[in-house]
């Protein structure tokens, strides 16, 4: 009789499997009419989480949502309006875009982090925007970049959303 094996292991991966350069570019860092959006990933504790992966999906600055598939190559691409940014040892993610237009401003967020059986949904307002949801409005700082904490749970848990097809 041999020994029992030992368990698989399934990760995630994020960092070693889905990041690629300039993910987190949708325009190039300081371009014109760029601004940084930035933050942070904490789990329940308060400890930044240095594995966690952000997606973003959002329109570009006339507030229309761009009708092209996002892309693996930056450099000359088309803005996609979508970019991934895996977060480093502190917990801290970063996108180079331009801040989204129409009528109620956003960012759709994708949050994927250890842990998680399944990824998380939320949205990040701009500071000027009308009809935003309360927790879910970025800080605008005074150099312009636009910072938005993402705190998995906890006193000051983000609020997520969630949709009928992703239920578990």
């Amino acid at each position: 009789m041999t020994d029992a094996a030992p368990g698989q292991t399934i990760g995630p991966f994020f960092h070693h499997a889905l990041a690629y350069p300039g993910d987190s570019e949708l325009v190039p860092f300081g371009a014109a009419g760029s601004v940084v959006l930035h933050g942070h990933v904490y789990d329940g504790a308060g400890t930044p989480v240095p594995d966690a992966m952000i997606e973003i999906r959002q329109a570009d600055a006339e507030g229309v949502v761009p009708a092209v598939e996002g892309s693996l190559r930056r450099r000359g691409a088309a803005f996609t309006g979508w970019g991934r940014c895996c977060t480093d040892t502190s917990g801290r993610y970063w996108f180079s875009t331009v801040e989204p237009g129409g009528a109620t401003p956003f960012f759709a967020v994708t949050v994927f982090a250890r842990g998680l059986l399944d990824r998380l949904f939320t949205r990040i307002y701009l500071p000027d925007g009308a009809d935003t949801v309360d927790g879910l409005v970025a800080e605008r700082e005074a150099d312009g970049r636009l910072r938005f904490d993402i705190h998995l749970q906890g006193e000051n848990e983000t609020v997520f959303f969630s949709f009928p097809r992703h239920r578990s």
